[in-house]
Parts: structure tokens; C-alpha cells; sequence
């Protein structure tokens, strides 16, 4: 079955009965080349076990088949599992998980499913879960890299620079766990049914250490979320609300870090803000004592 073809794809989606939901934002890759890149652009091969969060009808899945050592298929929409196992039954190397990404026991799929390779996950995500889809991946700390397909202006947001328009808290989120890497763009007619938006593959190559020295995660996302949470506001203005700190002893802290007391937070990088974190936690270490 050719899962290029819009009029196979067609037959085969209503032998299944079935129809795109809206409110999961299901968008269906047409172009050979797409899947193609992204495997290869991602450096997977068989020493690697991939998970992949919504399958779809398997059209990225099957690259993925013919280069990994073996691949998980999640898939939230249970009406694709019969689509899969159908589209998938000549992958003798994947495996077909119903099950919410938000939600599953990603450890245990792992252990499970893909035992003795290197763990990657790879995704094409529908805007409205991929904010929390990406949260999830990297706080779990399960995988070596990440690929996923997301719209162009996430994207660009995730691999912004301190200072321009798109930089904002979740570009220090994702650069906290890893170094995230635009690959390319895929333009919106390379998909069924067409989204109203271009796309971008975005590669995150997953840090094994930690880079920054950051001892105080909590404290540093306070820190980052409050300096984003109102942009025209100073850094030690938005820093007032959710620490136990004046205005004076806050002043002194950014400016003991070589910055000046009207810095906004959107000006700084992630090095800077660890920097300013450190500083923090040694005084309210003093203030507790």
C-alpha cells in the first residue's frame, strides 16, 4: 500500500470508517521525502529503539522501521490501531500501543518494548499538545534525543536567541534539557488535511549532564517563569512577586552578577539566569538562617 498515495490513503481511511477529529489535530504526511529526512537527519539506526507519539496511519513509522532497531508506536486515537496493524503488518519490528502520551508509564514501554538500544523518541505533535507532550519527554529523562515535527513558529520559538521577539520561557525550558536544532521545514500542502500553517522538524539532542550547574531546578523556573510571565516588566520587578526579597537586596544580587538593576529577563540567556539563580539561593539560604 502506497501511504503517499491520496487515493489509496482515502480507500483505506474509509474501509476503516474513518474521520479526521478537529480536536485532535490530525494531519496526515503525503511526501515520501519528509519521513525520509527526518530519519535520516536524525542519525537513527538499529542500535537505536524509537518511540513514536502519534503514529497516525504509519507513514513515518514505516521509515522508521527500516532503519531502528525497533519502534513503539503509541497512538491516542484508538479508531488507528486497526489503520496500523494493517498499514504495519510487513514491520516485524514494531510494536502497537494504544494509549495517551500525557499519561502512559513511559519507563515501562521503554523497558519493555525497546530494551537494549538506545531510547530516541520521535513525533509529528498537533499544536495544542505540544508544549505539554515536550514537558513530559524531557522532564522524564528517558531518551537521547527527540525529533519532532511541530509548527513553524514553535519552532522558531525554541531555538530563538536571548533578545529577539520569539525568545521566551519555554526557549530556556528546552535548552535547559537539551540543544534543540532546527533540521527543516515541511510546508503545509505535505500534509492530509492540510493545516492552515508551514511546519519545522526540530531535533533535540537530550543533555547528560548538567551543562549549567544548576543545583536549584525549582528555584531556576520560578525564576525564568516570573521573568517572562509580564515582558515590559524588569527582571526585578517580575522577581518581586514570588520571592521573599525587597527591591534593594534584589538589586544587589543582578547587579553583583554584572547586569544592570532594569535587565529584562527577556535579554538574557540561560548561562545568565543560572547565574543569577546561584546568587538567589545563597541569599535566601542566609535570609532562612
Amino acid at each position: 500500500m502506497d501511504l503517499f498515495d491520496i487515493k489509496e490513503v482515502r480507500e483505506l481511511l474509509d474501509r476503516h470508517g474513518f474521520s479526521f477529529k478537529k480536536s485532535l489535530g490530525q494531519n496526515f504526511i503525503t511526501k515520501r521525502w519528509i519521513p525520509e529526512r527526518i530519519v535520516s537527519a536524525s542519525g537513527i539506526d538499529d542500535l537505536h529503539g524509537v518511540l513514536e507519539i502519534g503514529p497516525g496511519i504509519g507513514t513515518l513509522t514505516r521509515s522508521l522501521c527500516e532503519s531502528a532497531g525497533r519502534v513503539t508506536c503509541l497512538e491516542l486515537d484508538s479508531r488507528l490501531i486497526p489503520v496500523l496493524r494493517e498499514t504495519l503488518s510487513e514491520n516485524k519490528n514494531v510494536i502497537i500501543r494504544q494509549g495517551d502520551a500525557l499519561k502512559a508509564d513511559l519507563a515501562q514501554i521503554i523497558h519493555d518494548d525497546l530494551d537494549g538500544l538506545i531510547p530516541v523518541a520521535c513525533a509529528n505533535l498537533p499544536y495544542y499538545i505540544t508544549t505539554p507532550v515536550l514537558e513530559r519527554l524531557f522532564k522524564s529523562r528517558l531518551f537521547r534525543q527527540i525529533t519532532v515535527m511541530v509548527q513553524k513558529e514553535v519552532a522558531c520559538r525554541i531555538c530563538a536567541s536571548a533578545g529577539s521577539p520569539d525568545y521566551g520561557a519555554f526557549t530556556v525550558f528546552a535548552r535547559y534539557y537539551s540543544d534543540p536544532e532546527i533540521l527543516f521545514d515541511v510546508p503545509a500542502g505535505c500534509f492530509l488535511p492540510r493545516p492552515k500553517v508551514d511546519s519545522s522538524v526540530v531535533l533535540f539532542r537530550m543533555h547528560t549532564s548538567n551543562p549549567y550547574g544548576i543545583t536549584d531546578e525549582e528555584l531556576f523556573f520560578k525564576i525564568v517563569r516570573s521573568s517572562f510571565a509580564q515582558r515590559r516588566k524588569t527582571l526585578i520587578n517580575g522577581l518581586l512577586s514570588v520571592l521573599p526579597m525587597n527591591k534593594d537586596e534584589l538589586a544587589s544580587v543582578i547587579s553583583g552578577c554584572g547586569f544592570r538593576p532594569d535587565v529584562r529577563g527577556e535579554t538574557l540567556s540561560i548561562e545568565a539566569f543560572a547565574k543569577i539563580t546561584a546568587e538567589i539561593s545563597k541569599k535566601l539560604v542566609d535570609f532562612e538562617r
